[in-house]
């Protein structure tokens, strides 16, 4: 098991976190960016700065039980096709359940955007968005390590 950090666009206080509770769970952090990021990370893997080549590069070295922390819909979708798990830096963990309307919704907003329209931004980041992904992080570790999970679903994995 393995953190996986899409760095490219990662808030700041989101890769601290992660070094943070991966230190406490003693679980790897890998932070993963295109060259012109200056990160530090004891596994920082640096890509190109091709389109999608972090992505890629996450895609090829994710595993099952991995945590995924990264903002892009359509990575999310492929890292828990490897059954790994995919938070979003604000502590939403992506589930089977709803991508396909989050991939949807994408796809609608990208043709709007290619027609001539504008979207909305991400809100600025507050101190209750660090404190929710701080605790999304912590919840699916604990479950993939089988804390807090009723004995009778630890089994069904």
């Amino acid at each position: 098991m393995k953190i996986i950090v899409d760095a490219d666009a990662c808030p700041k206080t989101v890769l601290q976190i992660c070094l943070r509770i991966g230190h406490k769970f003693d679980v790897a952090v890998w932070t993963i960016a295109s060259f012109n990021h200056n990160i530090k990370s004891d596994y920082h893997v640096i890509v190109g700065n091709a389109a999608q080549e972090a992505d890629l590069k996450i895609l090829n070295i994710a595993q099952k039980d991995d945590v995924i922390v990264t903002q892009d819909w359509g990575l999310a979708a492929m890292v828990m096709g490897k059954q790994a798990k995919c938070l979003s830096p604000d502590g939403r963990e992506y589930r089977h359940d709803n991508m396909e309307f989050m991939l949807e919704e994408r796809e609608i907003k990208a043709k709007y955007r290619r027609s001539g329209g504008r979207t909305k931004g991400p809100k600025k980041r507050t101190g209750e968005d660090d404190r929710n992904f701080e605790a999304g992080i912590e919840m699916i570790l604990n479950q993939i390590r089988g804390i807090g999970i009723p004995h009778s679903q630890q089994y069904n994995k």
